[in-house]
């Protein structure tokens, strides 16, 4: 087995007489440089080159890399909401033993930073999701095409979209629900202070690896084709129907992926991604992380000295309706279900050495076509009477549809790693989207990480807006049925198989 070069202390006091010096040389060289307008120009090129050359230009601060090597920082945030602050449906009535997190980490020395972050909210759209790229590019000191955030879309959490709360102020409503965004920006601000403060203590990553592992019982299909081709139910991911609990589990990705991130044998942070809604029960008024959270909960207890970060993958038409008649005893039943997956697939990670050309992170920007539906003075009508049953998800939809009209395009990603790629993806995105990008790199290792920007909401299939549906009708999405082609284009574009 590989281990370590350093003794784990030595490197830990190496690191911080690292940061120390540096600060300390930092500190001189402003110094120095203000006076040196005040010496002759051989002296100025003379201390220009000594003080510069001493510290590398544009490395981290705080620890010292070996050439080609990268580094992870880790970060971890309580996002819990307050007692009295509205969730996406209710307010918080109390709190219990769970809370909700916010993770991530940072990849040091390949290129600019990169960034990824999983929140345990429903969702983060709009203005809100470029504020959170922006705060965390600037605390990594990176751009924020380098930053991706997601969310794990929990139900009892919040959601977050400042273009929809800033539509409700000019419209001069009193109420703005669950889009008032004081506690989102307080996280903001802690979030930043945050990776700020992890930064400076990034380990070295020696070696990557890749496992997966099949869930079992827990991810089912939420829309039921009649005879005609057309959605005759939804089963949704607590489903009391036991009829359609029988149904077949239709399709899926049943596959848990897991990338691993080691400095020696030490497994400094895990990524899991699985498509599935998280939902067990929800309406409860007491911020929840549901089953996924927990299973992550039990994988930090496992192996306690590994971050674990988990994604929800393409989960829109996704649930475990199947396996969940609602009864609360089955949250822990899923959670120990792709507990074991997210073991598994740990477990029987491939180890492979990992240096810095192998890092690689693209970006494909696309303008999706917003939904036909989507009426500008239409909705303003209704967001001006709020009594009317659409009022309250027209903020969210007149912010999605100014930012199309505007031009707004999103930034989908591919972080690459060895053989490994993660595509990076927006909204409620459809299961199949996943499956295609497995089958198109099929000499690759590609997984997936969807609710990435919120605002679009549901993202179907072409085929999926003839076949009805809650998922695809005027309630849940945002896009067009043409979006189906500018995503499995600009995906191709990522994985490299654009003709």
């Amino acid at each position: 087995m590989p281990t370590d070069h350093h003794h784990p202390h030595q490197t830990k006091q190496r690191d911080s007489n690292v940061a120390t010096l540096a600060r300390a040389w930092k500190s001189l060289r402003i110094h120095l440089l203000a006076k040196v307008a005040t010496f002759d120009l051989s002296m100025t090129l003379l201390l220009a080159v000594f003080l510069l050359g001493w510290l590398p230009i544009g490395n981290v601060e705080g620890f010292a890399a070996e050439p080609g090597s990268i580094q992870v920082a880790t970060f971890d945030l309580d996002v819990t909401p307050p007692v009295g602050s509205m969730m996406a449906y209710d307010p918080v009535r109390r709190h219990d033993e769970l809370g909700l997190r916010c993770r991530g980490l940072v990849i040091v020395g390949a290129g600019q930073p990169i960034v990824l972050c999983a929140v345990d909210w429903i969702g983060i759209a709009n203005g809100a999701h470029d504020a959170f790229r922006d705060a965390l590019a600037t605390a990594a000191e990176t751009t924020p095409d380098r930053v991706a955030v997601h969310c794990l879309h929990q139900h009892d959490a919040p959601r977050s979209d400042f273009t929809a709360e800033q539509i409700l102020h000019h419209a001069g409503a009193t109420d703005l629900g669950g889009f008032e965004s004081s506690f989102q920006r307080d996280v903001l601000q802690r979030l930043s202070q945050t990776v700020t403060a992890a930064v400076p203590h990034a380990q070295t990553i020696t070696h990557a690896g890749f496992g997966t592992a099949t869930v079992e019982k827990v991810a089912s299909n939420r829309r039921l084709l009649g005879p005609d081709g057309k959605v005759k139910a939804t089963r949704y991911t607590a489903c009391g129907d036991p009829e359609l609990r029988a149904e077949p589990e239709g399709t899926i990705d049943p596959e848990l992926s897991c990338l691993v991130f080691y400095n020696g044998t030490k497994a400094i942070a895990s990524l899991t991604y699985y498509a599935c809604h998280p939902q067990s029960y929800y309406r409860t008024g007491v911020p929840s992380p549901d089953f996924p959270g927990i299973a992550r909960i039990i994988r930090g207890q496992d192996v306690p000295e590994t971050m674990h970060i988990h994604f929800n993958g393409a989960g829109g038409n996704i649930g475990a309706g199947k396996y969940n008649d609602g009864n609360k005893a089955n949250r822990l039943v899923l959670a120990a279900r792709v507990a074991d997956a997210m073991k598994r697939a740990f477990d029987s990670a491939e180890r492979f050495p990992i240096t810095a050309d192998l890092i690689s992170w693209s970006v494909a920007p696309v303008a999706l076509p917003p939904a036909p539906h989507l009426d500008r003075d239409q909705l303003q009508a209704t967001l001006e009477n709020p009594s009317s049953p659409e009022a309250q998800s027209a903020p969210a939809n007149l912010a999605w549809l100014g930012r199309c009209q505007s031009g707004h395009k999103i930034d989908l990603a591919c972080l690459g790693v060895g053989n490994v790629r993660v595509l990076h993806m927006p909204g409620e995105l459809f299961v199949e989207y996943q499956l295609a990008a497995k089958k198109m790199r099929d000499d690759l290792h590609v997984a997936m990480a969807a609710y990435g920007d919120y605002g679009p909401g549901y993202i179907g299939t072409e085929i999926a807006y003839g076949q009805g549906g809650y998922e695809t009708s005027q309630r849940a999405s945002r896009v067009d049925k043409s979006c189906e082609h500018v995503l499995m284009d600009s995906i191709a574009l990522l994985l490299g198989k654009a003709e």
